[in-house]
Order: C-alpha cells, then structure tokens, then sequence
C-alpha cells in the first residue's frame, strides 16, 4: 500500500491557504481562472483558510471561513465555488451544499466548510 507524509499532504494543502484569496460563487463550474472569475461568476469576497489539519478518516484538510455580506454581481443560480488568487490562478472548485438563486446587488453568504486530500487506499 502506498503512503504520504502528513509534510506531503500540507505543501499541497499550503498552496491554496497562502494563495487561495478570493472565493466566486459560479453559475457553472470552472474549469480555469477566467472561467471562475469572469466567465460563470456570480460574486466574490475574499477568503480566508485555517492550517493544515488531520481529516476525519484521514489525511490532512485545511478550513475555508464563512463568507458574509459578500457582493452578487450577476443574476443566476450559485451551485459552485471557485477559490483562486485574484490574479491568475484557479486553486479550488467545488459544489456548493445547497444552489441559490441570486440577483445582481444584492449579497451572499457561505458557511465555512473544509477541503482536504485523504489518505492513499
């Protein structure tokens, strides 16, 4: 069976906690930066991200801090978000847990929520 070292897992994992800025709610979901922040966005706020950590069943996760009063600037349904760094990299994607509608000027709200690498099967 193959194994990672924790150090492993957390330089992947410190990628997206020093980097990983801003946060898009995304009608779609990215596939690249441009994608996730012109293309299928619906907001953005930015972000921040705990340390690396043990995963429940694990591996290692890092946590994602909810998100308030952020600013809707398109009109649409949010399933997806994209974490990048604002400028040119897409470092994260996912569902989001429930869909929303939301209209352009008004504002959203994300719980926080982890993103993590299991360990190898």
């Amino acid at each position: 069976m193959a194994t990672l070292a924790n150090a492993v897992f957390d330089n992947g994992l410190s990628t997206l906690t020093t980097n990983g800025t801003r946060i898009d709610i995304c009608s779609t979901e990215p596939t690249t930066y441009a994608e996730a922040t012109t293309t299928y966005t619906l907001g953005n706020s930015t972000i921040t991200t705990g340390s690396p950590a043990d995963r429940t069943g694990g591996g290692r996760e890092v946590t994602v801090g909810a998100v308030s009063d952020a600013s809707v600037t398109g009109t649409g349904t949010a399933a997806f978000y994209a974490i990048t760094d604002g400028t040119a990299n897409l470092y994260a994607t996912g569902s989001l847990t429930t869909s929303q509608s939301v209209t352009t000027g008004n504002t959203f709200s994300l719980g926080s929520f982890t993103i993590g690498i299991p360990d190898p099967a």
